[in-house]
């Protein structure tokens, strides 16, 4: 399909981090764009204050005339996410009326072809590292484009454009791209970057492939689409039982066996300064603008890239202690004296686990407060017992209800059973109507919604009923 020739693109799941993006970009290129989602967001009405039609009710003759009375059907793409069932309204009547229908990672495939990509794959630390990788070229002034996974702090967007993206007769190395490459539904393969980052390989989507096994062929497969670099971990080439080869460069936060890592980690004010090891050489005094040791380990990979594209140890040094971070990733909404209230996109046990542990090193010895939503019922079945342990490193654990997103309930699966396999004295239930009346009674120093559900919802509400419980405006430790 030659995109160019396109002139109106309909997105069936608008409202999702990935595929508002792919939207904004055709919006750029100057294509009518539209689209449907079942819920209304900040992220759906900022769509449509850029000029893009979006409905929320799942009905046909809601979809724009121009694109149902075609006759061009070939100028028309309907981009699709399988977080929409195929027996959606919609969709149906696409397919039935003989439309161009496609995934939206084959869309990004086609979108950055004839680009020199970067992609960042792995069950954790994606949307991060995509993101330190294009605020470090970017701050280096490399012209690149990016699709983000999240939305930037730096920039405010999940869109980064570069001059040249979506231009014809343009060499590849002046098309420089960096891209989140998720794993669901094999969707990384539709990618053949010129260099990849693996930050994990840790089980999850077993909806999808059914054991870890068949999870990792997808990663091998991916690891043969790679046309020139890898960067990973060694546990990653472990498990995977790729050769280390010249191509491929291994990192760590702290073991000096590998290719890159940290030395002389500090904690100051909550933020870490460390030296760093890349390849044999050493860049000094840097300063990580976002706690978190697992974000240290994704800003390692993200410098090893930067150093592959040529950037330089000062402008790396300025782009790592200027970088902001991403919305919902350890994203602190309020941090006082009285209260730090952080928010984080943490849906996975190893998630989890990172966070938590974050917050306990940074705040030693105060009480941290966790409400979790898990995601998904399958997910939910399968990392019970995991979940448990994470979340028993809490002080405090409040539980909501199952975001069940493209799911059906399984018998059996729901919060009140995680709930009971947590060993904890001090364990709630509650719904998200009840939340915010509850938690202005509970005492902590420490609270952190964690989730990847609509949960992201409860946070605005939260924050305004803490201020004003603390009586707190303006303030930073």
């Amino acid at each position: 399909m030659q995109l160019n020739k396109l002139t109106h693109i309909y997105f069936l799941g608008i409202g999702g981090i990935g595929m508002s993006a792919l939207a904004r970009f055709f919006n750029a290129s100057g294509k009518q764009v539209c689209g449907y989602d079942k819920y209304e967001s900040e992220l759906t009405s900022t769509l449509i204050a850029e000029g893009i039609n979006i409905h929320f009710e799942e009905n046909v003759d809601l979809i724009p005339v121009q694109i149902k009375n075609t006759i061009a059907k070939e100028s028309v793409l309907i981009v699709w996410t399988p977080a929409v069932p195929l027996e959606h309204i919609e969709f149906v009547w696409f397919q039935s009326n003989g439309f161009n229908i496609m995934k939206r990672a084959q869309v990004l495939g086609l979108i950055v072809d004839q680009s020199k990509t970067i992609a960042v794959a792995g069950t954790h630390g994606k949307s991060t590292t995509t993101t330190m990788i294009a605020h470090i070229l970017r701050t280096a002034a490399v012209d690149c484009s990016a699709f983000l996974g999240g939305i930037a702090k730096n920039y405010n967007t999940n869109l980064l454009l570069g001059k040249n993206l979506g231009k014809e007769n343009v060499a590849i190395d002046q098309n420089i791209v960096v891209a989140e490459a998720d794993e669901y539904d094999r969707s990384l393969l539709w990618l053949h970057p010129f260099i990849a980052v693996i930050t994990s390989v840790d089980p999850d989507h077993l909806d999808v492939y059914g054991d870890e096994t068949a999870m990792h062929k997808t990663y091998q497969d991916f690891v043969k689409q790679v046309e020139g670099y890898l960067i990973t971990k060694s546990q990653v080439i472990e498990k995977l039982n790729l050769k280390k080869e010249d191509r491929v460069f291994s990192y760590s936060l702290d073991d000096t066996q590998t290719d890159s890592y940290a030395e002389n980690i500090k904690i100051i004010d909550g933020f870490f300064t460390f030296n760093l090891v890349v390849n044999n050489s050493k860049i000094s005094d840097l300063r990580l603008g976002l706690p978190g040791r697992h974000n240290l380990e994704n800003a390692i990979a993200a410098v090893v890239v930067a150093k592959q594209m040529g950037v330089n140890d000062d402008l790396i040094r300025k782009a790592l202690s200027s970088f902001s971070g991403v919305e919902r990733r350890f994203d602190f909404r309020i941090r006082s004296q009285k209260i730090v209230f952080v928010d984080d996109y943490a849906h996975h046990p190893v998630e989890l686990t990172a966070c938590i542990s974050s917050l306990k090193e940074i705040f030693p010895g105060k009480k941290v407060t966790g409400i979790f939503q898990p995601h998904l019922y399958s997910r939910t079945r399968d990392f019970a017992q995991e979940f448990a342990k994470s979340l028993e490193l809490l002080d405090e654990v409040i539980l909501l209800d199952i975001y069940p997103a493209r799911e059906m309930p399984i018998p059996g699966i729901t919060s009140a059973m995680l709930l009971e396999k947590i060993q904890s004295n001090k364990k709630y239930l509650y719904s998200k109507v009840e939340l915010i009346e509850k938690i202005v009674q509970h005492d902590f120093d420490i609270l952190v919604t964690m989730g990847a559900g609509d949960i992201a919802n409860l946070c605005d509400p939260l924050e305004r009923e803490l201020r004003k419980k603390h009586q707190l405006t303006e303030e930073l430790i």
